[in-house]
């Protein structure tokens, strides 16, 4: 697959009160420092873009990981030309045609109805280059500052600015350094060069091509200036070549053969959303040293750091994913991580450009349990296990970091009604011990045991009588009035449906506090059979989750939302996984395209994009932290995946038409798999996994070492 066949805005048709990915139309390299993209609009806030719009208001220079979070250290560059009746965004904006733009991950191409002339900007990690052509009569660049801002003259080529809009950041004064250097001269600076929120143009020779080196830095501005530097002889194929090289590296890591090109174009847009987040959050130094900004010291320190990601959200799917095809890049983005840890005292939960404190529990424990299993920096593991035992014993005074309610937790066995979305908590907490377990394992840590007993808190919560978790007051008593399709207050996201089967850890205890097998598929029948019902007083208004659980017919399994992701594979542990894979298919197929409605919900940094890879090629890591993946139901003819171990493995599936919803037989290098999963190191150490599909299930018995990890199996 080449980027070229990329249109970055799939995913981008969204509203605040309703998603299709929540996407933006990034161009950058992949885990760019920057990305960039067109803004349409600066009056709707976070959806600044929109793919019907039909305005152009310049290249915006971003930062956001999602609307929700929104945008740190952002501005944008508008070519221009001729005179502009006030200086400000609204009065420079041009109309654009989108049809005839270009939205590349590699490069934007953009022709301003207004000012007739066509500009190209071509990323790099650091900084880019803007090409213009057909200047006009009096050509500029206007730059839009949304924050407290400076501009100053370098030379006859070369400008710097400042910006301060830190969104959140523990420094007040967090900066972000640009600095741009025009081929030809800068004639003249119109507008106010320092103030807040402000409209600078830079009016440069009149030529009929005009190109702009351009670079950034949250270091400083002899760091934006080294950047800037580094790339001076670069022109603009160079530019291109550069990084067209880098995305078609990462796209050629699986490469699929299928009858359907849609179904290929489908998986390719989502492999492109895969390397996006986290972002770079460090440069190289004079020296070639890595080095970040510090944000609570308010200094620059040694390191890797990555930002822009909410781990919630990605340890489902992007992180396992990573340490199958790009485990380069997970070995430096754990030692950003520790490095988070080391400035702030905890580690990470929803980084933008810091610690934010969204979403419960700390998720991360299952990034680095799963790294643990797998082999990945064990020479980091000894100081994390450190960093996932304070989350679990220490309570922060500061709410944004580690578990909320840990020392609730520790007396009580859950998190107790008292707290906002407390069963969550609670659940997200087990596995969080089991994770610490996990890794404990791998250094023969004394302590093991403790928090593996300690996992089984979950049961605290569960009631038989119902059949859900459900929140607990101090005393031991579930709230009154439970009602299972209620939204919000015990559950974050969601209502029970939702909530209550996010053990990932202990399925099979799960089953056995259901009362068995046969009654937990009944539950499982009846989450999907029944409608997409919800009530809205737990937040006193409908959220776009619910709106987007409704809009599909999948019940309860709402697939637009994390905490259903694992739903159709909990057949598995019940050893029948014919009844999901029919619903594997269906919801790859009619639930993502590669349209701008591209997807069920909000994509969220790669996560729902890593869930349509990994259900596509037809196994999911259910239990990140355990080494194993699921069988499920793949849905390419083949599939030609290289592994970040040197290996190749390739997955075949036949016959593979519309009425072949069902896996009739598996084999691993010509063995029958007589499991329901894979290992990493099965999957790892390449070969050829052949996927025999049928038209009805065959049903069948499974040993007792056949099912997927449990806890209470072992």
């Amino acid at each position: 697959m080449n980027v070229s066949m990329i249109d970055t805005r799939h995913g981008t048709d969204n509203q605040y009160s309703f998603s299709h990915g929540n996407c933006l139309p990034y161009t950058g390299v992949p885990f760019g420092m920057n990305f960039f993209a067109p803004q349409t609009s600066n009056q709707r806030g976070s959806w600044w873009f929109h793919p019907e719009d039909r305005t152009f208001q310049g290249f915006r220079i971003t930062h956001q990981p999602s609307p929700w979070m929104g945008d740190f250290s952002h501005m944008t560059l508008l070519p221009l030309n001729g005179a502009v009746s006030e200086p400000s965004l609204f009065h420079a904006q041009s109309s654009y045609r989108p049809e005839e733009s270009t939205f590349n991950p590699a490069y934007l191409k953009i022709k301003t109805q207004r000012y007739q002339s066509t500009a190209t900007l071509i990323p790099s990690m650091y900084g880019g280059m803007l090409a213009i052509d057909q200047c006009g009569a009096d050509p500029g660049l206007g730059l839009s500052f949304p924050g407290e801002y400076t501009v100053k003259q370098i030379d006859d080529h070369t400008l710097a600015a400042t910006l301060i809009i830190f969104s959140g950041c523990e420094d007040e004064r967090f900066t972000f350094h640009f600095v741009c250097r025009f081929a030809s001269s800068i004639v003249a600076l119109e507008g106010n060069l320092q103030g807040e929120e402000g409209f600078v143009i830079a009016r440069f020779a009149d030529e009929v091509q005009e190109s702009i080196h351009f670079a950034t830095s949250f270091l400083s501005e002899d760091q934006a200036l080294l950047n800037l530097q580094r790339e001076a002889n670069w022109t603009l194929p160079d530019f291109k070549a550069a990084a067209t090289e880098q995305w078609n590296d990462y796209l050629s890591r699986i490469e699929l053969t299928h009858h359907d090109q849609a179904q290929v174009s489908t998986f390719y847009h989502n492999f492109y959303r895969l390397f996006l987040f986290p972002q770079t959050f460090y440069e190289i130094d004079k020296d070639g040293r890595k080095m970040h900004w510090d944000t609570l010291a308010k200094t620059s320190k040694p390191g890797p750091l990555y930002t822009n990601n909410g781990f919630w959200d990605t340890y489902k799917t992007v992180y396992p994913l990573f340490s199958l095809i790009a485990v380069e890049k997970l070995e430096d983005m754990l030692e950003g991580f520790l490095n988070s840890y080391r400035e702030s005292g905890f580690l990470p939960k929803w980084l933008s450009p810091d610690e934010r404190g969204l979403m419960p529990g700390t998720l991360i424990d299952a990034v680095i349990a799963d790294a643990a299993v797998k082999g990945i920096r064990p020479d980091l593991m000894p100081e994390l296990l450190t960093a996932m035992k304070k989350a679990a014993t220490q309570q922060s005074d500061n709410s944004n970091y580690g578990r909320q309610g840990t020392l609730d937790y520790l007396k009580y066995g859950y998190v107790p009604l008292d707290y906002h979305e407390s069963v969550n908590h609670t659940l997200d907490y087990c596995y969080s011990d089991f994770c610490i377990s996990q890794v404990g394992k791998q250094l023969d840590d004394t302590e093991t045991a403790h928090y593996q007993a300690q996992s089984r808190n979950y049961q605290h919560i569960f009631d038989p009588e119902t059949g859900f978790m459900r929140a607990k007051d101090k005393d031991g008593h579930f709230r009154p009035d439970f009602n299972d399709h209620r939204w919000g207050k015990d559950y974050a996201e969601g209502s029970a449906w939702q909530s209550s089967f996010a053990v990932y850890h202990d399925f099979a205890g799960l089953i056995d506090a259901h009362g068995g097998k046969a009654k937990f598929e009944e539950k499982l029948i009846d989450l999907c059979n029944q409608a997409p019902a919800y009530t809205t007083e737990g937040y006193g208004f409908e959220i776009h989750e619910m709106s987007e659980m409704a809009a599909i017919d999948f019940g309860q399994l709402a697939i637009s939302n994390q905490p259903s992701f694992h739903y159709p594979y909990l057949f598995s542990y019940i050893g029948k996984p014919e009844m999901a894979q029919p619903l594997i298919k269906q919801l790859l197929t009619q639930c993502f395209n590669d349209t701008p409605k591209g997807f069920p919900g909000d994509e969220d940094n790669g996560s729902m994009a890593g869930w349509y890879l990994f259900n596509a090629l037809g196994f999911y890591p259910v239990t990140p932290g355990t080494g194993e993946y699921v069988i499920g139901m793949p849905l390419f003819d083949q599939a030609t995946i290289k592994l970040s171990s040197g290996k190749t493995l390739t997955i075949q599936s036949t016959p593979n038409k519309p009425q072949q919803l069902f896996v009739d037989a598996v084999a691993l290098n010509g063995t029958s798999v007589e499991k329901l999963f894979f290992t990493h190191q099965e999957l790892i150490a390449g070969g050829t996994i052949d996927f025999k599909l049928g038209i009805v299930p065959r049903s069948r018995e499974w040993a007792a070492d056949a099912y997927p990890f449990s806890l209470s199996n072992t």
